[in-house]
């Protein structure tokens, strides 16, 4: 198990080097100009610089920040509508028909209404954020929920389990699986709508580097900002998939 994982890790590294070298050989042969393709040489030396002597590292803790103040409140509410609506044939029946009436509207159709309500502030960005992100932990609650055996139910009556206590000890368990992995996708959402929430309200984040960046023909900073994005990217997915791995220790076959 230990090798194969080694092998994963080093073949993933392979082919990120791959990518590297084919973006610096695009740069050094001038397939596109160099100001709109800097070599990876140049965008790391505008990275580095900007977390030493720019203002990168606060725009990076700034986006980050709102991007988990945002997806925790769509977790909150998905995870808490969508459990009792996967329990529940009554709010089933009452709510699911107006969430399917918004649910297929794009967070960026909300973005005016947010403004409306919210003005170009913080509350703004974090309502986008814990609207788009809101659906995929909702609907993998509520699929969880669902797919739990009412045989599991029958046989919590039968131990003299209150309903709370079926709910903790029997549907939660059985539903978590699919509650961490909308977990997961929602996390995604959240950090691509942080970005473009910061453009839209010009607030101070990676989304307000980059697009300033890309106004004054800054390529390398620009391509900075996109390698920091995608580094948050991957950094967040890994530490909440091994959150996942921990809590779902008990599914793991040797």
């Amino acid at each position: 198990m230990i090798a194969r994982r080694c092998l994963w890790i080093l073949a993933s590294l392979a082919v990120t080097a791959a990518l590297v070298g084919l973006w610096q050989h695009a740069a050094d042969a001038r397939l596109v100009s160099p100001a709109f393709l800097p070599s990876p040489a140049r965008a790391w030396i505008a990275l580095i610089d900007g977390l030493q002597q720019g203002d990168l590292a606060f725009k990076l803790m700034s986006t980050v920040e709102r991007m988990i103040y945002g997806w925790l409140l769509a977790s909150l509410l998905g995870i808490v509508i969508g459990s009792i609506i996967g329990i529940s044939r009554t709010a089933r029946a009452y709510l699911v028909p107006t969430l399917e009436m918004i649910r297929p509207l794009p967070a960026s159709a909300i973005i005016p209404v947010a403004i409306s309500f919210f003005g170009l502030s913080e509350g703004m960005i974090i309502a986008v954020i814990g609207f788009g992100a809101l659906w995929p932990m909702l609907l993998s609650t509520v699929h969880g929920f669902q797919a739990v055996e009412q045989r599991l139910y029958e046989v919590g009556r039968l131990l003299g389990l209150s309903a709370w206590e079926v709910i903790r000890k029997i549907a939660l368990p059985s539903a978590m699986p699919d509650i961490l992995a909308g977990m997961r996708i929602g996390l995604t959402v959240a950090l691509i709508l942080s970005v473009v929430g910061e453009m839209m309200a010009s607030a101070d984040g990676l989304g307000q580097w980059v697009l300033f960046a890309a106004r004054a023909f800054r390529a390398a900073d620009l391509y900075a900002g996109v390698v920091l994005l995608g580094v948050i990217g991957f950094l967040s997915a890994t530490i909440l998939g091994a959150v996942e791995r921990y809590l779902l220790r008990w599914r793991v076959t040797p």
